[in-house]
């Protein structure tokens, strides 16, 4: 990608993702199975994640083609209980460190 002149400093930039970073330094990723439908992640998503209709459907796509998804982003303590309970139906969920770039 080329530089396109956006006015924003390179300090501004990094200011920004270290803030992004620390405001969520974990992902809940779901993994794709051959076991789960569709219709039960897209519930569980909803339910669990508190994902809309629209986002969890496009995030089961995601998971169904890429293999896996991260479906949400947050903290640590938030992000636990969810991956508990996505366990705890019987769908695939890891939570993972985001790396920072």
């Amino acid at each position: 990608m080329g530089y396109m002149g956006t006015g924003v400093s390179v300090k501004e930039k990094e200011d920004v993702l270290v803030e992004t970073d620390e405001q969520s330094p974990f992902s809940l990723v779901v993994w794709n199975d051959e076991v789960n439908t569709f219709d039960w992640v897209i519930q569980s998503l909803m339910e669990v994640c508190g994902h809309t209709e629209e986002q969890a459907e496009q995030c089961a796509l995601l998971i169904h083609y890429k293999g896996k998804y991260a479906v949400k982003q947050g903290d640590y303590t938030d992000l636990r209980p969810m991956c508990e309970a996505l366990l705890d139906r019987g769908i695939s969920a890891t939570l993972e460190e985001t790396v920072a770039y």
